[in-house]
């Protein structure tokens, strides 16, 4: 928007930036706060949490952390109220909300959260955190890829299918050959097909992006369902028996206390993860590829005005997606369950997409994203080992309740690539 400034005979455009407010995320602090306050208000609990900072034989031993559950849980309420306090002084300075300051606000209410919740019992913490990056693996490919196509104009609501279709053909493609690199392979050209398809109709024929991924979402559960009980139930050992990769610890890097264990003792799709986040952030913000990329996904038009071919380029980040997606599928099947079972993706293609919304459409801002909803998901699973007094029911809700929480409230203003979800017709 600008304003015209009338100097003698000149005349001066000068631009005025209009500040939006956005309370989402101080009332999502403010509300989670005093819901948080009444746990140690209303169910007070007695004795310690004991925090395990170490797995087995460690190369350095580090004591355990021991807090005491309810006074633990108050000093986290009041930490809470401040980070709150400070999040509602950057909104009245018209200032986002600062990244840290979401961080810090997560981790105090997750440590008051797990003090209070496993008061009297020990939190294996190298356990739960790796547990919680195997989750969030195949959350991460999903969310890179979402990021790619985002980027590029298309949105990509057929994650869910890529996943699928990835950890089906992973699973079939290894047990053939006998290898896991077929399956990964494989993985990433069924992610490809469903990425093709999706172009297809949505760059080439202009149907609706969000409608096209629906349904490519319901066909690929058909297919997959279909084919499970027709053919690999009846022939698991020969077509559904995939040989899997085996976790290679680093030497040096998985001995270092804490970090090593959970991120440097994970399998060969964990560590491929590290690399593409790395080489997604760099292709989209440190290249010609990602340049041109951002433009057809912001303004196509003025792409297409400097001599960038828009449809080509939306085809190549979408199959690229599609590639990248894949490979989460593959680790369903080669890592984490060696079979296939039908629908066993079990919408984590819509929690990818949460990922990519939470994080603003940028890959490392959304691995984050998908870091915190595979913590939530691994969270409920040790709580219920360790009998936590918190509801089964609530700790299966768990990580919807926190995707809910993450995209609705700690967004704040964001916006998405301009030209998402609009077709381009050359003119």
């Amino acid at each position: 928007m600008s304003i015209t400034a009338s100097h003698g005979d000149v005349q001066i455009d000068q631009p005025r930036t209009v500040s939006v407010l956005s309370w989402k995320a101080p009332i999502i602090f403010g509300l989670f706060t005093v819901l948080f306050a009444l746990l140690p208000l209303l169910v007070p609990r007695e004795g310690a949490t004991t925090f395990r900072l170490t797995a087995g034989e460690a190369f350095i031993d580090i004591p355990d952390v021991v807090l005491p559950s309810t006074p633990t849980a108050w000093i986290a309420v009041v930490l809470l109220a401040v980070c709150t306090a400070l999040s509602i002084f950057d909104v009245r300075q018209r200032r986002d909300i600062p990244l840290w300051l979401i961080v810090l606000y997560v981790a105090v209410l997750l440590i008051g959260f797990l003090a209070w919740a496993a008061a009297g019992a020990t939190l294996p913490m190298i356990g739960l955190l790796g547990g919680a990056l195997a989750l969030a693996t195949p959350l991460i490919y999903g969310a890179l890829g979402g990021v790619i196509g985002e980027r590029a104009g298309v949105v990509n609501i057929a994650i869910e299918a890529q996943l699928l279709a990835g950890a089906f053909t992973a699973a079939v493609a290894a047990s053939l050959a006998g290898s896991p690199w077929a399956g990964l392979i494989a993985a990433m050209g069924a992610g490809v097909l469903v990425a093709l398809v999706l172009a297809v109709f949505t760059i080439t024929y202009y149907v609706d992006q969000v409608i096209v991924g629906v349904v490519l979402n319901v066909l690929v559960i058909g297919i997959t369902t279909f084919l499970f009980r027709q053919v690999l139930a009846p022939n698991t050992e020969a077509l559904n028996s995939p040989e899997t990769f085996a976790v290679l610890p680093i030497p040096v890097l998985s001995e270092i206390p804490i970090i090593g264990p959970i991120l440097f003792k994970q399998s060969f799709i964990v560590y491929l993860m590290y690399a593409v986040v790395a080489l997604v952030w760099f292709g989209l913000y440190r290249t010609r590829w990602g340049l041109r990329l951002r433009a057809v996904g912001e303004h196509p038009q003025a792409a297409d005005t400097v001599g960038i071919k828009v449809a080509a380029t939306r085809y190549r980040a979408v199959l690229l997606a599609g590639a990248v997606a894949g490979m989460g599928g593959a680790f369903y099947t080669l890592v984490s369950v060696p079979r296939f079972n039908q629908e066993m993706t079990a919408g984590a293609g819509f929690i990818a997409l949460a990922a990519v919304i939470f994080g603003k459409w940028d890959p490392i801002r959304a691995t984050l994203a998908a870091l915190l909803f595979g913590f939530a998901s691994n969270l409920q699973g040790v709580l219920s080992v360790i009998g936590s007094p918190v509801p089964s029911q609530f700790m299966l809700m768990l990580p919807y309740v926190v995707t809910i929480f993450a995209v609705a409230g700690l967004v704040g203003r964001s916006r998405a690539p301009a030209a998402t979800g609009q077709p381009y017709i050359k003119s």
